[in-house]
């Protein structure tokens, strides 16, 4: 069948192409998804999307006027999607529910551990030839309280790092699973708790209507003096503005940023010969204690072919007729 790739990234394009050509035939762009871009799905079957396209009641009324039965989203995340709308139209919808939990936990440490022990203040002063200590001490992990909010594959993945580290772990889910709890060594408590017994917290949760702005002035004014606040889930689920004012106020001691609330129409694009009009972001990134990079927690080999296979299954089963584990 006919399918139209938007968003195409340099990064995953070997791996997409690979599972897919030859099967089906393919019209890729870079371009995102939007109301000027929706007519090269024209006669298309279906449509392969990124997070980072847009997919709202006006583009699917008109993929379904261009003939798009089928959706098959390269992420996990599936808040950009009216899923109401497209089970209107008729329109099915598929992710790639796990395709490396461990990439995401993983960059979620590294973030951790760079802010911690003053990474990119040392490689600096290294390069300027200076070799003194004197702003670069941190503290040991081990012994600290992680509070890890949303526990999914990529939040059990990251108690399990936690874990090894020799943390206690606690644990905010609207759904605690004792079992799990016991088995990765960590205690489910409320969000409020949680903020104000955590000397580390890492979001892991999706976004929805209930954890937009979850982190926002209450939930800050709640935390542990100088806690390390780690986001690697979706920008939206902490509140900028208010993010920006606890930093002020010194109630965050340093912010590792994967994502960002108003992050699409930037991350993944170059806007090197151009300004960035977003005063929020501009002043995010003037702070020594944040830590920020472009929605790449997901990047590793592992990942992108796993997303490839996945992508690939959820377009074979629309097209045989058959169950799709996937389906949203």
């Amino acid at each position: 069948m006919k399918i139209a790739i938007y968003s195409a990234h340099p990064f995953e394009m070997t791996y997409l192409v690979n599972v897919l050509e030859g099967e089906h035939k393919l019209m890729v762009t870079e371009e995102e998804l939007n109301e000027t871009t929706v007519h090269l799905a024209e006669s298309s079957s279906a449509v392969v999307l990124f997070t980072s396209d847009k997919v709202n009641e006006n583009i699917l009324k008109q993929l379904a006027i261009y003939g798009v039965k089928y959706i098959a989203l390269r992420s996990v995340g599936f808040d950009h999607v009216d899923l109401k709308k497209a089970k209107e139209l008729n329109i099915k919808v598929a992710n790639v529910p796990a395709y490396s939990p461990y990439s995401v936990a993983e960059h979620a440490v590294m973030l951790l551990m760079a802010l911690n022990r003053h990474l990119i203040q040392s490689r600096e002063l290294i390069e300027s030839n200076d070799f003194r200590l004197d702003e670069l001490t941190g503290f040991d992990v081990h012994g600290k309280t992680v509070g890890i909010v949303g526990l999914g594959k990529i939040g059990q993945a990251f108690a399990r790092i936690m874990n090894g580290f020799g943390c206690k772990l606690l644990c905010y889910d609207p759904n605690p699973n004792a079992e799990l709890g016991k088995e990765l060594n960590l205690q489910f408590v409320m969000l409020n708790e949680l903020c104000s017994m955590s000397d580390i917290i890492s979001i892991h949760c999706p976004l929805n209507a209930s954890t937009k702005h979850l982190f926002n002035a209450a939930a800050f004014s709640r935390m542990k003096k100088g806690v390390f606040l780690i986001n690697t889930a979706r920008g939206p689920v902490i509140k900028t503005e208010d993010l920006l004012q606890a930093l002020d106020l010194g109630l965050v001691g340093a912010v590792g940023l994967d994502v960002y609330e108003f992050e699409k129409g930037m991350f993944f694009h170059d806007h090197r010969n151009e300004s960035i009009n977003d005063p929020l972001f501009e002043k995010l990134r003037t702070y020594n204690n944040v830590l920020i990079t472009g929605h790449q927690a997901f990047l590793t080999e592992t990942a992108l072919k796993n997303i490839a296979d996945t992508t690939a299954y959820n377009l074979n089963c629309f097209e045989k007729g058959i169950t799709c584990i996937n389906e949203l």
